[in-house]
């Protein structure tokens, strides 16, 4: 199993419970995907660097898991596909 993080930049527009009930659809397709959610951080509303879509401001989260090596392609199959996504990545952390 390796360790691995997962970025989601959501939609500033819509509601906090469609916000959360998105947030919690990434969690289902880790799992899904043969993974184990360890930690899911919340950064809050930030400013984009750019505007996505039209939109200046975003909510992030950071949501780590650990997973098999073929996981985070099945997941971001999933997570790309995904209402209310704006960004999204996914990255294998280190070892420490």
């Amino acid at each position: 199993m390796n360790k691995y993080e997962l970025a989601l930049v959501v939609s500033a527009k819509i509601e906090d419970d469609a916000r959360t009930a998105t947030v919690e659809k990434a969690k289902e397709y880790i799992t899904r995907a043969g993974g184990t959610v360890t930690e899911v951080e919340e950064w809050g509303k930030k400013k984009l660097a750019y505007d996505v879509q039209k939109m200046s401001e975003a909510f992030y989260y950071f949501i780590q898991f650990d997973a098999a090596s073929d996981a985070p392609a099945k997941l971001e199959q999933d997570v790309r596909i995904m209402d209310n996504v704006l960004r999204f990545l996914c990255v294998r952390k280190d070892e420490q």
